[in-house]
């Protein structure tokens, strides 16, 4: 593990109403044939009766929302948002296909502790090893974090995940702040998107959803086009002038979904046709 310059603020304390916030490091390979990762922080908030994980551009853009009076949101599809019960493995996935939705998975994980150690700083941590969503994994902990939480979905271990990644080399979180708030941080940006509360669906639902989005990723906007052809339409900096366009734009993003069709648990993968 590389070595951190941020040093750790570990006060546990119980106070009834405070958030614990870890932030992890998140490395990823959206294509897993190329060699370089996308990179992005994220949030862990362990509250007194939940745990949610998502990106920490909320976070700031929240920040500056207060600040400013404003209601601007973002949504990163390409990260996690995760929320559970403490102590659960219930989780709840929310996701952006339009409008948020929101389903639950059960994600209890089998771990098998080894021997071996390693110091971190000023802590021990322990490996640990676990096959979750298609993948194996390696985890380090720390027993004296005696909090049983991590990044994602890991959880379940005698102590806190400083470190987990993959044995493909793609995928990596990796412990680098933690401080403790003053009281339970809320999630507006979570709990509603642009005034609209998540919708509630299932897991099969949202597969057909994304496989309905890759057969025709541009319906909407052909739609509209047929009705207004002298209107401007632009797609990824593409003018459309004709609606031939659309047949080589659709096989072009059909293409970038396929190559990029790399999630976390692997299992779950669609199978996307090519045409």
């Amino acid at each position: 593990m590389k070595t951190l310059t941020l040093i750790f603020v570990l006060i546990f304390a119980t106070v009834n109403a405070q958030t614990h916030r870890f932030i992890y490091e998140f490395k990823f390979k959206q294509n897993p044939k190329q060699a370089e990762f996308k990179k992005e922080n994220m949030t862990l908030d362990v509250n007194p009766d939940n745990v949610k994980f998502y990106n920490y551009h909320y976070v700031t853009i929240d920040s500056t929302n207060i600040t400013k009076g404003q209601n601007s949101q973002l949504w990163d599809t390409s990260t996690p948002v995760i929320v559970r019960n403490k102590n659960s493995n219930i989780n709840s996935n929310y996701i952006l296909i339009n409008d948020v939705f929101v389903y639950d998975t059960e994600n209890k994980m089998d771990w098998n502790l080894g021997k071996e150690t390693k110091k971190f700083e000023n802590y021990t941590l322990q490996k640990a090893t676990s096959s979750f969503g298609g993948r194996q994994w390696i985890a380090w902990f720390c027993k004296e974090i005696d909090i049983p939480e991590g990044p994602y979905k890991f959880r379940g271990l005698p102590g806190m995940i400083f470190q987990i990644y993959d044995d493909k080399n793609n995928f990596e979180f990796t412990l680098v702040k933690s401080f403790k708030l003053n009281s339970t941080y809320k999630t507006p940006f979570i709990q509603s998107f642009y005034g609209q509360k998540p919708i509630k669906t299932t897991q099969e639902n949202i597969d057909k959803m994304l496989m309905n989005e890759y057969k025709d990723p541009y319906h909407d906007t052909r739609e509209e086009f047929k009705k207004n052809p002298n209107s401007t339409f632009s797609i990824n900096g593409v003018d459309i002038k004709d609606i031939s366009q659309f047949k080589e734009l659709t096989e072009s993003r059909q293409r970038y979904i396929r190559e990029n069709n790399n999630p976390i648990e692997i299992d779950k993968a669609l199978k996307y046709p090519e045409n």
